[in-house]
C-alpha cells in the first residue's frame, strides 16, 4: 500500500484529503482496542463526495487511517488547539474521549510512523502544490474534510452543516473567503466562518498568500450526505445530489478566482 495517492490534474485547484484513507498496517492494528478497530474517525465517503466535481482539479490522498498517524496534525505535535480537548500526532482516543490502544505507541514507534506515512503525504502535497503554482501562477488549496455534527468531547451543540477554516483570515486572499462563505450562506445548509474549525495544520501550513499559494478548509457535517452518522456509515446519494451542486460552486468559482489572485507563470 503506498501512503498516498495523486490525481494530477491542470487547473488551479488542489484538494487535499487527509481523512479518507482506512488503510491500518498489521502490527499498527493489532495494538487498537476494540474500540480502535473501529475506525470511527474516518472522513467516511469525502472522495466519493468530490469526485468529478471540478474538472481539472489536482487530488492528494492520504491511504492510512488517521489513527497510524493524522496527516493533518503538526509533525512536532504542537496541539492546533490550545486549551480545547482535540486529538494528537498520533491520536491516543477517539473523537468521544475514548481510548483507542491496547498499547499506545512509543515516541520512537510515532516517529516511524511519521517518516513512513505523514512526511510522504506532506511531500506529495507540497509538489502538487508548487507543479500547479509553477503552471498557473497560484495554487490554491481546498481541504476537504467532514465530522459528526454531534461530538460533545469536541464541541458543544450541534455543528452548522458549511464549516468554513481560513485561520482567521490568514491563509488565503479575502476574495477567496468571501465568495466561499458567499454560497454557502446562499445554500439551504447551515454554515460558519472561523468557528470550531478554522483550518487543520495543512490549511495553516500551506496557506501562504505572498507565495501564491492559497488554502482553505471545509469541514462538512456528516449528517449533510450519510444516511446516519454511525456504522455502517452509509453514503446517501439522495442527500450527496442535493449537496454535490454547491460544492461543484464553491470549487468553480475558487478556479476562476485563481487568474485574478496575482502570481506570474
Amino acid at each position: 500500500m503506498t501512503p498516498v495517492t495523486v490525481t494530477r490534474g491542470d487547473g488551479p485547484i488542489v484538494l487535499g484529503l487527509p481523512h479518507t484513507g482506512t488503510f491500518v498496517p498489521e502490527d499498527v492494528a493489532a495494538r487498537l482496542n476494540d474500540n480502535g478497530r473501529k475506525l470511527a474517525d474516518t472522513d467516511w465517503h469525502i472522495d466519493r463526495l468530490y469526485d468529478g466535481l471540478l474538472e481539472g482539479a489536482t487530488t492528494v490522498r492520504a491511504n492510512f487511517h488517521r489513527y497510524v498517524i493524522d496527516a493533518n496534525r503538526d509533525p512536532s505535535g504542537e496541539s492546533l488547539y490550545p486549551g480545547q480537548n482535540t486529538t494528537t500526532l498520533v491520536p491516543l482516543t477517539d473523537f468521544d474521549g475514548l481510548d483507542i490502544w491496547e498499547k499506545a505507541p512509543t515516541a520512537e514507534e510515532v516517529e516511524a510512523r511519521r517518516s513512513a506515512f505523514h512526511a510522504p503525504y506532506h511531500a506529495a502535497l507540497e509538489a502538487e502544490l508548487t507543479r500547479v503554482r509553477d503552471l498557473h501562477g497560484v495554487a490554491i488549496l481546498y481541504d476537504c474534510h467532514s465530522i459528526r455534527s454531534r461530538i460533545p468531547f469536541l464541541f458543544d451543540g450541534t455543528l452548522p452543516d458549511f464549516n468554513t477554516g481560513t485561520n482567521m483570515g490568514t491563509t488565503c486572499a479575502p476574495e477567496i473567503e468571501a465568495a466561499t462563505t458567499a454560497i454557502c450562506a446562499a445554500s439551504p445548509y447551515s454554515d460558519i466562518v472561523n468557528g470550531r474549525f478554522k483550518g487543520g495544520w495543512t490549511t495553516r501550513h500551506y496557506g501562504r498568500p505572498e507565495d501564491h499559494i492559497h488554502a482553505i478548509q471545509m469541514e462538512l457535517a456528516q449528517s449533510t450526505y450519510l444516511t446516519e452518522e454511525a456504522a455502517p456509515w452509509q453514503y446517501d446519494d439522495a442527500k450527496a445530489a442535493k449537496l454535490r451542486p454547491y460544492l461543484t460552486e464553491i470549487l468553480s468559482t475558487l478556479a476562476d478566482l485563481a487568474p485574478t489572485l496575482g502570481g506570474s507563470r
